[in-house]
């Protein structure tokens, strides 16, 4: 458990090769057309974050636990899997007996996470999967198409600078009847501290500048699966609140999360009388009655099929044989 931090979790409801030896390969990147944010620095913070990670994260365990749950709703199996960054420990750690999986690829841009992830999985239980490591970047796949049954992703693709690229780099990677799972971090994440940093900067610095990463916003992830070309997309979205005994903890744990900012365009370090600021209104605005602040992290869920013949297909425009009006004259009549 993350030091200083209280973990009270509230949760509201809105083809490359594998071997059992567990290799590691290394692929390199070119560099994305756009530049949202600083990959090399995001690369930097999840090597950081690979040692700074506690064994166990309540928050990060809990996303990745409902995350895999769905695949529990689907009849078929998937013995082929492709885990990309984000929560990859979360993940591997919870993802035997979920969805038959017997081989599974785990890849992240950072080579000390996919080593961390590598040591984990030889101090596990999990050596019945047999599973190869990758150190390759989710916007550039170094994944042959149609090769994997599955494609998950637990908090990592809202750091990518072309997300519907990204995407579609997954649905080709899938075979056809494959499923691609992911959970993002969504628009309200962090909202408390947006409004203390966005306050403290007016009166200190007479100004703000952007500190909080841009996250994708609820009504983007439907329109997102289909662009890249995924059937029968389902979206929803949880809130999860976590209390801290002030933000200082809060920030420590986004270091240890690997989530703090890594803009491309972000100014110089905040400054420290900005910095102090920022917690000591946290603090006023947002402190509970026990003296905990919370934090709130809203996560978006998105599932999308490749396309297959024995998928559900949309009935013909205008062949519907009963009218909304019918429907809504006999609902009426019952009420």
């Amino acid at each position: 458990m993350m030091r200083g931090a209280l973990f009270s979790l509230f949760r509201r409801k809105t083809k490359p090769p594998f071997c059992f030896s567990a290799p590691l390969f290394f692929f390199t990147t070119s560099t994305s057309k756009l530049n949202i944010f600083d990959r090399q620095l995001k690369r930097n913070q999840r090597d950081r974050a690979a040692w700074l990670m506690p064994q166990t994260d309540p928050l990060l365990h809990t996303v990745a636990h409902n995350l895999l749950d769905r695949l529990q709703d689907c009849k078929k199996t998937f013995p082929s899997a492709l885990c990309l960054g984000g929560s990859l420990q979360a993940v591997t750690r919870s993802i035997r007996g979920h969805g038959g999986i017997e081989k599974l690829i785990v890849m992240d841009a950072s080579h000390d996470m996919v080593q961390r992830c590598k040591n984990d999985y030889h101090a596990s239980n999990n050596e019945n999967i047999e599973t190869t490591f990758v150190v390759g970047d989710e916007e550039f796949l170094p994944i042959k198409e149609s090769s994997v049954d599955l494609v998950i992703s637990c908090l990592g693709l809202h750091w990518t600078n072309d997300l519907p690229g990204a995407m579609i780099q997954s649905m080709l990677a899938l075979k056809p009847d494959g499923l691609f799972l992911a959970a993002i971090l969504g628009g309200e994440t962090l909202k408390e501290l947006r409004i203390a940093c966005t306050i403290a900067q007016m009166e200190r610095e007479g100004g703000i500048s952007p500190r909080i990463s841009p996250l994708a916003q609820v009504r983007d992830a439907g329109n997102l699966l289909t662009r890249a070309g995924f059937n029968l997309p389902g979206v929803d979205v949880d809130e999860y609140t976590v209390k801290y005994p002030s933000a200082l903890e809060l920030i420590e744990h986004l270091r240890a999360m690997g989530e703090t900012n890594a803009l491309s365009q972000m100014n110089a370090m905040l400054k420290r009388d900005t910095a102090l600021a920022t917690a000591a209104i946290y603090d006023s605005m947002f402190a509970s009655e026990d003296g905990t602040v919370p934090a709130t992290f809203q996560v978006i869920y998105m599932t999308g099929w490749k396309e297959h013949s024995s998928q559900q297909k949309p009935k013909r425009r205008g062949s519907a044989t009963v009218s909304f009006k019918d429907i809504q004259k006999q609902f009426g009549n019952q009420s």
